[in-house]
């Protein structure tokens, strides 16, 4: 991977403004999603700084649940979806937060051993709320966060302050 590589995937990110509501830029990562080595690249500058320090990678529903499902299968781990209330039976940790425009729950199974060593990864970190309570989650279950990656970072929304430590290979 090199920095036209990356530069050609950050490319692909399309913009739509006013979605999902005025003043809002939506940054849709649908386009680099579909093509392979965009995905292939993303992905590898997700990880470099965390490479073998994880057991299991922690998917943020929903555009995350495609990042973990892709790095857990490269790296050879497991993948803990972390999704909204009520979609799944038992769930055994929840935590709720706010965004940027409202306010959500999100919860995980427990599926996993004490220790358990998460990478917990999503598409945007925004607000920061999300991984903030994704954090409070692994904790609830016993494991740990050992570090948060996005594909994109948007600065102006100071999501970082909120969010700890975030990796974030684009930034706007």
């Amino acid at each position: 991977m090199t920095a036209p590589d990356l530069a050609r995937a950050e490319s692909l990110i399309a913009l739509t403004p006013d979605y999902p509501e005025p003043g809002v830029l939506f940054r849709d990562i649908s386009p680099l999603l579909a093509d392979a080595s965009a995905l292939r690249d993303v992905c590898d500058a997700m990880i470099r700084p965390f490479r073998g320090q994880f057991d299991i990678v922690g998917g943020i529903e929903a555009r995350g649940f495609l990042l973990a499902g892709y790095i857990a299968a490269a790296e050879g781990v497991g993948m803990l979806p972390i999704r909204k209330a009520g979609k799944m039976p038992k769930p055994a940790a929840a935590a709720s937060y706010e965004l940027e425009y409202g306010t959500a729950t999100i919860e995980a199974p427990g599926v996993l051993e004490a220790g358990t060593r998460v990478l917990l990864v999503d598409d945007v970190l925004a607000t920061g709320g999300t991984i903030a309570a994704a954090k409070q989650i692994l904790s609830q279950l016993g494991a740990t966060a050992i570090g948060s990656s996005v594909i994109l970072e948007l600065e102006e929304l100071g999501g970082r302050a909120r969010a700890g430590g975030v990796h974030a290979v684009f930034t706007a």
